[in-house]
């Protein structure tokens, strides 16, 4: 045989495994851009609880003799990338593992299965602005001021029977004549059955008080249960007014920055010493902090801002080992008691706590 020869038998060889090399190639990239069931959280923005946004006080107070107000007490916030339906492509995801700065997390452990992203914005609100309900309350518990507590929506479901007569924001006064002490309560008198009868509920919307009458349907998960479609929480609130001015943020974690705000604007002084402090954690009524998510990514965006010192619930010191960054000083608390001390002895210069280390570390 001819070396011509051998050189055209072998042509059709390299052909198919340049074929194959070609075909392996876009199955790699197919699946590198397929979806993962996975979220990116990042740093994200700071909101200053002691300043503006847009030429809105994030916390206004009037109605009662306040106190100037000097550095910053920071509400950190995170990004979230691939929301509750979408999640991100496995390309994304691969480059998320080997960025420091970003965390990688099961799309489950933000979203509940089967919630839309409409859904998941309001649930997002209706957390906002319970915690910022409930860091008035701490606040003013903490300060021995009385409070005024009301029944109030947060929620509206689309299609369901309140749709387009309730709204967010309604206080609930009344129910078929019944004076409304408790979301407990509220929820009693609206799940009597049957199915199908109309309700009548007073409610206080824009200054004045209306009657609105709405007949139950079956509730999604119990045919047997009426159902309004609303969210319904307690709201606390001054005797005086405080108003909130932050938009497009969601979640409850702002709660405790929002409190020692409040704290800050209402005392003689000032609790930060002019410095730059930033923190997170939710907040209770009774002042107690409690955890949050995306806790590393809100120590980097401090620490970016130049954050002196950053207040975090004590509860998530798991999170917090072996991730935070140099040159800021971190602090766990459990109570908003402790966290206006934190404060008072940063600005006293004196020592500050931390984590405590691993049992059997």
């Amino acid at each position: 045989m001819s070396e011509d020869s051998q050189i055209e038998q072998r042509q059709p060889k390299r052909r198919g495994r340049r074929l194959l090399s070609t075909a392996l190639v876009a199955l790699i990239l197919f699946a590198l851009f397929q979806p993962v069931p996975y979220v990116l959280e990042s740093p994200g923005p700071l909101f200053n609880t002691l300043g503006s946004v847009n030429d809105r006080e994030l916390v206004s107070i009037s109605g009662t003799q306040t106190y100037p107000t000097n550095g910053e007490i920071n509400m950190t916030t995170v990004s979230v990338y691939g929301g509750p339906q979408q999640g991100v492509d496995l390309f994304q995801a691969i480059e998320g593992w080997f960025d420091h700065r970003v965390n990688v997390v099961p799309r489950e452990q933000i979203y509940p299965d089967g919630v839309t992203n409409d859904q998941e914005r309001q649930i997002s609100v209706a957390d906002f602005s319970s915690s910022q309900s409930d860091a008035t309350a701490a606040a003013l518990n903490y300060l021995h001021l009385p409070i005024k507590k009301q029944i109030l929506i947060t929620s509206v479901e689309s299609g369901m029977p309140a749709d387009g007569k309730l709204q967010a924001g309604d206080f609930i006064q009344e129910i078929n004549g019944h004076q409304i002490a408790s979301p407990e309560q509220a929820v009693a008198l609206i799940r009597v059955p049957p199915v199908g009868r109309t309700i009548t509920l007073k409610v206080w919307r824009d200054g004045s008080a209306k009657m609105v009458s709405v007949t139950t349907t079956k509730h999604p998960e119990n045919k047997l249960v009426p159902y309004l479609g609303i969210g319904i929480d307690v709201n606390y609130q001054a005797k005086f007014n405080i108003n909130f001015g932050v938009d497009d943020v969601g979640g409850p974690s702002g709660g405790t920055m929002f409190a020692l705000a409040i704290i800050d604007k209402l005392t003689p002084g000032s609790i930060t010493n002019g410095k730059v402090i930033a923190g997170t954690g939710t907040i209770s009524p009774k002042g107690e902090v409690g955890p949050i998510g995306g806790i590393a990514q809100k120590m980097i965006a401090s620490a970016d801002h130049g954050a002196a010192l950053f207040i975090a619930p004590l509860s998530n010191c798991s999170d917090i080992r072996g991730h935070v960054p140099a040159g800021l000083k971190v602090v766990p608390v459990s109570t908003l008691s402790e966290a206006v001390q934190v404060l008072k002895d940063f600005k006293a210069g004196k020592q500050l706590g931390s984590c405590p280390v691993e049992q059997g570390k």
